[in-house]
């Protein structure tokens, strides 16, 4: 087998076999294919397209490029979730313990943030000594105890999908849904878990930006699944504006934790009760995902999910005192006012510029060698719909260097339209997408 024979038949629009597909991906693994020929065949796939049965292929091919999660010692249906990347998505840091706390065991492995999304272990490490890296014997032991461990992803899941997605991002052939849907799953399969619920963000915060490209992403994930032997749902939820108020690691976690005591923002708790009720049914808890949602919806009322959270970081080292006094969790030496230039109504707010403002501020990484500022970031006042007069506050700035404060203040500024008539809020929840169809609201 020879890869330019690969790169030539994928050119003409030919399909490829699944030897031919692990053939490339093992050789550019193991440093036998070189950049150029895989970049060769990467502008091929993405002019030409990939098929179901290849995609399917490709993702096997870069899960088993590494190690593989073995979870069978685990009792119960084990159920991850994964989102594609928004902007104040701390959902895993509410999801997690809603969902333990109904009694399906949650194993999660999370990545770090880059660029104007953040990660949901940079926001884990805000709380004092919170460990991440945990050995895989004290992970299983930990979920089958507490029900519920975050830790970083080993540095040999999928390591494949790590030399393909930076070729990818380089070659301008990032935008396909078989590579994106190869990449998302591959690392999730290799995770272990029996379901996954995915949740497929759309819109400004979102690298897809159209409700059909998101629902198309969706389908592919759930056929990958389904040809996988795995159940996966989608949920197609939108980004056009962030989530919640809170952007920035210790300021996410605080807005957790308000949710879980009953007292966070109604687009965080609404979106939390139906991706945990999908889990909760997908775990074997409930009939339909919304007998799912009330399970989660009384784990949330009677204090079960919030004392769930308090075990799972306890298990984990970290400062449980910050749990019931967030207060003490890192803050901002410098909290500024950013005030609205004109009056009339929020008419949408570019949720990828808000996430960049949080990066300037020190919330997040420009490289993989930046140091984040735990306290750093933006608390929204004013979000789509809502009324706001000229020198009325738009949000807060949270950082411990006034460096680059007014750029990250201009850059704010830009992302919010005003507009004088009055606005529709933007849906939430858009599709579900599973294998018996797609379900639009």
């Amino acid at each position: 087998m020879r890869m330019y024979d690969i790169i030539h038949k994928k050119r003409d629009g030919g399909t490829l076999t699944r030897e031919e597909i692990r053939f490339f991906v093992e050789g550019y693994t193991n440093g036998q294919i070189p950049d150029y020929q895989v970049s060769a065949l990467l502008m091929a796939i993405f002019l030409n397209k990939m098929d179901r049965r290849e995609t399917v292929d490709l993702t096997e091919a870069v899960m088993h490029s590494g190690d593989t999660v073995d979870l069978s010692s685990i009792a119960g249906i084990k159920v991850d979730k994964h989102s594609t990347g928004g902007v104040g998505d701390k959902t895993t840091i509410l999801l997690g313990p809603m969902v333990a706390a109904c009694g399906v065991p949650v194993a999660k492995m999370s990545g770090r943030g880059l660029g104007h999304t953040g990660g949901t272990l940079d926001k884990l490490e805000s709380i004092s000594g919170l460990m991440v890296e945990v050995s895989s014997d004290d992970f299983i032991r930990q979920v089958n105890e507490v029900g519920l461990a975050v830790i970083g992803q080993s540095k040999n899941i999928a390591p494949a999908d790590k030399k393909l997605y930076g070729l990818r991002d380089v070659t301008a052939t990032v935008d396909n849904v078989s590579l994106i849907a190869a990449s998302v799953m591959s690392k999730k399969l290799a995770a272990g878990s029996d379901a996954i619920v995915l949740d497929v963000k759309v819109g400004s915060g979102a690298f897809v930006k159209t409700v059909d490209g998101a629902i198309e992403l969706g389908q592919i994930m759930v056929d990958i699944g389904d040809g996988m032997g795995r159940e996966v749902i989608a949920v197609v939820t939108g980004m056009d504006q962030p989530l919640g108020y809170a952007i920035g690691n210790a300021l996410e976690v605080k807005e957790a934790i308000a949710t879980l005591r009953g007292e966070g923002p109604q687009d965080l708790r609404e979106l939390c009760l139906r991706l945990g009720g999908m889990m909760v049914y997908l775990g074997g808890k409930a009939k339909s995902p919304e007998e799912g949602s009330e399970l989660v919806l009384d784990a949330l009322r009677s204090g079960a999910a919030y004392e769930k959270l308090k075990a799972f970081v306890a298990a984990q080292h970290g400062e449980v005192s910050q749990i019931d006094a967030p207060e003490t969790l890192p803050g901002a030496r410098i909290i500024e006012p950013v005030l609205s230039v004109r009056g009339g109504h929020i008419a949408h707010i570019q949720s990828d510029e808000v996430g960049i403002s949080a990066t300037i501020l020190g919330a997040g990484r420009e490289t993989l060698d930046s140091v984040i500022d735990h306290g750093a970031g933006i608390v929204l006042v004013k979000k789509v719909g809502d009324a706001v007069k000229q020198g009325e506050v738009l949000a807060y700035l949270h950082t411990n260097s006034d460096a680059r404060l007014e750029e990250a203040r201009e850059r704010l500024l830009g992302a919010y339209q005003i507009q004088e008539e009055d606005v529709t809020v933007p849906k939430l929840i858009h599709a579900v997408v599973s294998k018996d169809g797609v379900v639009r609201y």
